[in-house]
């Protein structure tokens, strides 16, 4: 006899979805983007396109008494030539706002950057798979299911073994926030364990994770996505990829902020809004980018490959771009009272620093990402936090 449950298939369809910004339709299904289609026409670079098709904080969300899902999707996978293959991302199910099951899906498509510095790609097509979760708890619950945040996913389809509902309105207040890979998740092990979740998750609010990993440039395209978006709350973790990358002098970077942030404002004129500095970054905290890999053939670090020298010429470290965040902020909040600053370091320093090293000395890892939420819901979300509700 069959052990197999009977199925209700539901097709994924967007008002099953949270954390996106945008939908595509594939020939599979749907394809979650976290950049509308206009923002994304006038992306420049391989990496940026990708990171933002990478469903960091996306969800699938419905109410059910179902004890056994099952999700078919169509993964895409990022390797790097001359790399060990990272494992199979990880899909976190949450059921009233507890982690009960984890899944994986092998096979998928695979993208393999050819060229770490040309960001050249080789794709491999593969198969979907199914994510399958069983021995969910009895009974009317929410579930959550939260994507892998570093793989391309279109969902296919939606199987139960009891039927599904929307998920109820819960009323909480929705933060969006923008940074780098570290906000994108980089170095976390599952999808519910990085930073903004974490933050989210402590702060009873709504996340729109708007970080993308090695594109947290000031993007005219970005800023406007956020002008656009509804949300309660704001935050701009800036300043790390424009040094790294190098992509700035100190002359352009001023005004460039000024204007990401203008373009906000015009959307959201009186919304909290947080800009926050980059976290304590050793490798770059006096000397200029650009960022280069150092392999030793079991471990990737980073290394900054600029002169420290050529600061006095408007070369970016991060202390340069912390000093002139904070002076912007002070600047502008004279007009603008609802426009707060918040030093990176104060979310991870040197004591952190000594706690839990970055593991290949730009990105957290589990234990960092846990460290960041924690202090973020501390000063940001408490006492006389600016999101305090």
């Amino acid at each position: 006899m069959s052990t197999e449950p009977d199925w209700i298939t539901t097709p994924v369809t967007p008002d099953l979805l949270r954390g996106q910004l945008d939908v595509e339709p594939t020939a599979h299904g749907l394809l979650p983007h976290r950049l509308p289609a206009r923002a994304r026409r006038q992306i420049p670079d391989d990496q940026t396109a990708t990171a933002q098709a990478q469903p960091s904080g996306v969800r699938v969300v419905f109410r059910t008494a179902a004890t056994t899902v099952e999700l078919d999707t169509l993964p895409t996978k990022r390797a790097y030539r001359g790399f060990p293959t990272p494992a199979d991302g990880v899909y976190d199910l949450v059921a009233d706002g507890k982690l009960a099951a984890q899944a994986t899906v092998t096979g998928g498509r695979l993208r393999t950057i050819i060229d770490m510095f040309t960001q050249a790609v080789e794709l491999t097509e593969g198969p979907p798979g199914t994510a399958r979760f069983t021995g969910l708890p009895a009974g009317d619950k929410d579930v959550e299911i939260w994507l892998p945040h570093t793989e391309i996913t279109e969902l296919i389809a939606l199987r139960t073994d009891a039927p599904i509902e929307p998920a109820r309105d819960n009323g909480r207040r929705v933060w969006l926030h923008h940074g780098s890979s570290i906000s994108h998740g980089s170095n976390a092990t599952h999808p519910t364990a990085i930073w903004p979740v974490l933050a989210a998750a402590a702060g009873g609010v709504e996340l729109v994770n708007l970080g993308f990993g090695g594109s947290a440039l000031l993007d005219p395209f970005t800023a406007r996505a956020i002008r656009d978006a509804p949300a309660d709350l704001i935050s701009l973790k800036l300043g790390i990829n424009i040094v790294n990358g190098d992509v700035m002098r100190l002359r352009a970077f001023t005004p460039a902020v000024h204007g990401f942030l203008d373009t906000v404002r015009e959307g959201h004129p009186d919304t909290p809004l947080l800009v926050v500095s980059p976290i304590l970054c050793p490798v770059q905290e006096d000397t200029p980018g650009p960022l280069a890999p150092d392999y030793d053939g079991t471990t990737l670090r980073f290394k900054a490959t600029g002169d420290p020298a050529e600061r006095a010429a408007g070369r970016l470290t991060l202390n340069v771009i912390r000093d002139e965040l904070a002076r912007i902020v002070e600047q502008r909040a004279a007009d603008d009272p609802n426009l707060h600053y918040l030093d990176g370091r104060d979310l991870y320093g040197e004591s952190d620093y000594a706690e839990f090293p970055l593991p290949d000395e730009v990105h957290p890892g589990p234990d960092g990402h846990r460290r960041i939420g924690e202090n973020f819901a501390r000063l940001v979300f408490t006492g006389k936090g600016p999101f305090t509700p």
